[in-house]
């Protein structure tokens, strides 16, 4: 895939301004390898790379700082659930990292099961970013019922499930409470068609 002019010269001005010094031809197959991923999200990257970066930019800083919707992972650790009771909106990689982790937890072992999770769950997303696989999420219903609609309205509004996904888990709830996409979504649609 081709980058965009834009692309190309919103990496020049990223080197640029951390102060790195590349060739013309450089710059170029840098803007090429990230024009593999959505351009808002390389851009947004970059942003954060020319305010966060101290000294030489690298491909790597950017695609760091790329947000594709998965969770960092200590959010990812913290939002996974810890017992049968819990219930969770997950990711793919979120779920199998947690199988890495679930016979220690279960050894009682939380502190070998949270790094073991980390690990694995860098790893699957890398590669799932690497394959450019967009992010998809779950429910995972714990056998607490009480304790399912706060997680299932908390995805929500954060965009992580539809009003029909949530219907399915929450009996009482009409798709209809939903009137508005929440804010992280509209950003998500600006950046979109600004692009």
């Amino acid at each position: 895939m081709n980058p965009s002019s834009k692309l190309i010269e919103a990496v020049a001005v990223a080197l640029e301004l951390t102060g790195t010094v590349l060739s013309e031809a450089a710059v170029r197959v840098m803007a090429d390898d990230l024009s593999r991923y959505p351009e808002y999200q390389v851009l947004v990257a970059l942003t954060r790379c020319r305010r966060e970066c101290k000294g030489r930019m690298t491909i790597s800083d950017v695609l760091s700082r790329l947000d594709d919707g998965r969770p960092g992972v200590e959010e990812a650790w913290a939002m996974a659930p810890k017992g049968e009771s819990d219930t969770c909106v997950w990711t793919d990689e979120m779920s199998q990292a947690m199988s890495a982790a679930h016979d220690l937890l279960d050894r009682g072992d939380e502190i070998a099961a949270r790094m073991a999770f980390k690990e694995c769950y860098q790893r699957l997303c890398q590669s799932a970013r690497d394959r450019c696989t967009p992010v998809s999420w779950s429910v995972s219903l714990g056998w607490d019922a009480q304790g399912r609609e706060p997680v299932i309205r908390a995805a929500l509004e954060r965009g992580r499930l539809t009003a029909q996904q949530a219907t399915v888990y929450l009996p009482n709830f009409e798709a209809t409470e939903v009137l508005e996409p929440p804010a992280e979504v509209k950003a998500l649609a600006d950046r979109m068609s600004q692009s």
